[in-house]
């Protein structure tokens, strides 16, 4: 699903520009609130891979450019991170005016450190979550420090971060100085969720390991092994989701009852979640993914249709057996069911060759475990095909399509 597109002003009356990204349903379990990292935006790829992944797990999310970034107004050379934690908690203010208080703090980097600044003046914030943060806000200045010189002697310079050309200013460097994390996380007091990749090559994994010390319990650490400081590969995004999304519930949601999803009263709700074919499918207590595979122009995040529909056969195959078995009290271990699928001509036909001569056939290869002798095996192979969905598939199916009101 496309984010929607949000402007707001922040204390000092300067627009910024921000994307929520709501789930398919529209109505989100809490809300959260996304920092970029330095220099980044709300477009950057990790960040919105990440927010759109959040966002498939029921949590609605708003990541917005800082002061003098992206779309939002204000000039960066006049910015500061304290006026970052700002703008971090005057885009909490707004959620929590037009939409509700997020519950959650997410932050990438330096964006990383700004929430849990941040998080000390939110007190209805619940957990905060760093990803490749450092432990010391100054630690950006390795990012520029052959100008270093040229900042403290003409109170500024144009730097080249990233290839992009940035003019950092004395009192940006100065406030950073001014942030040390140590001497006031023990005033924390939310749930912390550390996580860093070891091979991170700007931010080094020592820095999570100071976070962490410093923190209170409760706080968790998840490494993020293989992953680059920038979280360039789509699939450590998602991981980085799935695991805040699980983390978070156990926090945000200890006191409030699990909310079911809305399904219009229907036993399925289907919605396109992204900018290509990813898909969220949902009964009212289940959620996942479906997704096309890259090669067809697909994110691959998840199985595709005709995977599902195999799935479906598989799994109703599986249960009815074990349901079978344990009515004969036979001593069945386990079933594993593995299925393909392909077009196949009619061996009758008299076109060979045309397309409508061609029928879907699945093979369904099953494997039983279990002190089982050959007579109960073949009865068990007879009653896979007493499943449900096998029988749906074999009978005349009639599908009614309309146009919703």
């Amino acid at each position: 699903m496309n984010p929607k597109r949000l402007k707001f002003k922040n204390r000092d009356g300067i627009e910024l520009a921000g994307h929520l990204y709501l789930p398919a349903n529209q109505k989100p379990q809490f809300y959260a609130l996304f920092a970029h990292c330095f220099t980044c935006s709300k477009n950057f790829s990790a960040v919105t891979r990440i927010c759109s992944a959040l966002s498939q797990n029921g949590i609605a999310t708003l990541s917005f450019d800082f002061t003098g970034l992206g779309m939002s107004e204000g000039e960066f050379e006049e910015s500061s991170f304290s006026g970052n934690i700002s703008d971090l908690i005057d885009a909490a203010d707004f959620l929590a005016a037009e939409y509700d208080t997020p519950k959650m703090l997410i932050g990438h980097s330096l964006g990383g450190a700004a929430v849990l600044y941040a998080a000390i003046d939110l007190p209805d914030v619940k957990a905060v979550v760093t990803i490749g943060a450092p432990a010391y806000p100054g630690h950006v200045q390795k990012l520029f420090t052959e100008s270093i010189e040229e900042i403290e002697e003409n109170g500024k310079a144009k730097v080249s971060i990233g290839g992009r050309p940035f003019t950092i200013s004395k009192s940006f460097v100065d406030d950073l100085k001014q942030k040390p994390l140590d001497t006031f996380l023990k005033k924390l007091r939310k749930s912390l969720l550390v996580m860093h990749s070891p091979q991170d090559e700007i931010v080094d994994v020592s820095n999570a390991a100071e976070i962490y010390n410093a923190a209170l319990h409760p706080k968790s650490f998840i490494s993020l092994d293989g992953a680059t400081h920038l979280v360039s590969d789509a699939k450590d995004s998602e991981y980085i989701a799935e695991v805040v999304g699980s983390w978070s519930r156990r926090y945000v949601l200890v006191e409030e009852e699990k909310k079911e999803n809305d399904t219009r009263g229907n036993q399925v709700f289907v919605r396109l979640s992204g900018e290509k074919y990813t898909t969220e499918v949902m009964t009212p207590n289940h959620h996942i993914i479906a997704d096309e595979p890259t090669e067809v122009g697909g994110a691959d995040l998840g199985p595709n249709p005709y995977d599902l529909l195999m799935a479906s056969l598989g799994s109703c195959t599986a249960m009815t057996l074990k349901m079978y078995a344990e009515r004969k009290k036979w001593p069945l271990e386990q079933v594993s069911v593995f299925l393909n699928h392909e077009k196949v001509h009619l061996a009758d036909s008299e076109n060979p060759e045309d397309k409508a001569s061609k029928v879907s056939q699945f093979t369904r290869i099953i494997e039983i475990e279990g002190d089982l002798d050959k007579e109960q095996r073949q009865r068990l192979l007879e009653i896979s095909n007493r499943c449900p969905v096998h029988k749906t598939l074999q009978e005349e199916i009639v599908i009614q399509t309309m146009l919703a009101k």
